[in-house]
């Protein structure tokens, strides 16, 4: 575990935001358990080791704890943001410890400004299969695509805590959550016949994330997608597939679905943690052909709830009020039709909801940062589908 802590000059405006900072990560300190490899990294226009301070990760114990305290009490802000460099020292420290599950918390208040975004682009493509990392922006100068995009191509969460009184709280829930994983680096794995093609692969719950493009070549026909660190936990995935066309009442195997981990080279192929297989059968019958399954119909609705949330903030930045209202409005409708509430609240900050069930509503006026900053960073998570 490697803690990222923001100390560019901006964290000491207004003072009490630091102070909070550096007492939620003593307290994600607290939550590290005893045996567990850790480090603390201050994050500027450059990257230092705050503790243990020589190259490599402390073990976990009453002394290590305090003395990691100890270090942390004694940050003080000044510098810049160059967020691709923290990244990359996490990176190396993790990279020489002997552990097979590798995490990173990395907390922001403001924008990248000091390393070109390819520069941040590049470190996240080398640091992409080697750790996982929760990402988490305090107050409202940071940029939530920069976050958004760090969790996304780390694979862990992402989200805004708008008041620094509430780190402390947040970073032992997202400790907790990191202790409690128990197997690193899995994948799933897809096998199709000859002819059948994969239009997409993605998590559709808790949150959206759409894994096409990570396929990585796993033996003749088959792909593996990256889906991070886990622990007791289920989550869902949407595959979409084209077949060849066949006769009615034919039936075939059109995929293989199952959950992995690599083996190291030369101990051949990894046998699966769980296995399913997807039939494609060719039917007359109209309702049968026409219906579509509960969980497929919910979260294609999920991904697009997301998507609108996106679309119209955008629009709404660009001061297309039009294309703001109608995305939003969509948005309203799919989150009342989901049952969605924890969305529902949120959109209902940003426009007056004039009738939920249509998507009719009005653009407010004016709107907290904190509250459109909720919305965008909070737009992916989804509600479970109902039994």
């Amino acid at each position: 575990m490697v803690i990222m802590l923001d100390c560019s000059g901006s964290m000491d405006y207004p003072p009490t935001k630091m102070r909070h900072a550096r007492e939620a990560t003593a307290a994600a300190i607290d939550t590290v358990r005893d045996g567990v490899a850790f480090a603390v990294i201050a994050g500027t226009h450059k990257a230092v080791e705050v503790y243990p301070g020589n190259g490599h990760l402390a073990t976990a114990d009453p002394v290590t704890r305090a003395e990691a305290k100890d270090a942390v009490r004694g940050l003080v802000t000044g510098g810049g943001t160059a967020i691709g460099t923290w990244l990359r020292l996490a990176d190396r420290l993790l990279g020489a410890a002997d552990v097979s599950i590798r995490h990173g918390i990395l907390l922001t208040d403001g924008r990248n400004e000091h390393e070109k975004p390819e520069e941040l682009r590049a470190a996240l493509d080398a640091c992409a299969g080697r750790f996982t990392c929760d990402a988490r922006g305090v107050g409202t100068d940071w940029e939530v695509k920069e976050v958004t995009g760090i969790a996304s191509a780390l694979l862990g969460t992402a989200d805004i805590v708008a008041n620094p009184a509430e780190l402390s709280a947040d970073f032992t829930r997202m400790m907790a959550t990191a202790m409690r994983k128990e197997v690193a680096d899995v994948h799933l794995r897809l096998w199709t016949p000859a002819g059948a093609e994969v239009l997409y692969v993605k998590q559709v719950a808790p949150t959206v994330e759409d894994l096409t493009g990570r396929r990585a070549g796993a033996g003749p026909r088959s792909g593996d997608y990256p889906t991070g660190s886990w622990g007791d936990e289920s989550r869902d995935y949407h595959v979409s597939l084209r077949v060849p066309a066949a006769e009615i009442g034919q039936e075939m195997l059109a995929a293989r679905v199952s959950l992995v981990l690599p083996q190291p080279d030369g101990q051949g192929p990894p046998p699966p943690l769980a296995q399913g297989l997807v039939r494609a059968v060719w039917t007359a019958d109209m309702a049968t052909s026409t219906s579509m399954n509960p969980e497929v119909a919910h979260y294609t609705g999920q991904a697009e709830l997301a998507q609108a949330i996106q679309q119209g903030m955008d629009a709404r930045k660009s001061g297309d009020t039009e294309g703001a209202t109608a995305k939003l409005g969509r948005a309203v409708q799919l989150a009342n039709a989901s049952g969605n509430r924890e969305t529902a609240k949120l959109l209902a900050k940003v426009v007056d909801v004039v009738d939920a069930a249509t998507g009719t509503v009005r653009l407010k006026a004016k709107v907290a940062e904190a509250d459109e900053m909720t919305l965008e960073t909070r737009s992916t998570k989804t509600v479970r589908v109902k039994k």
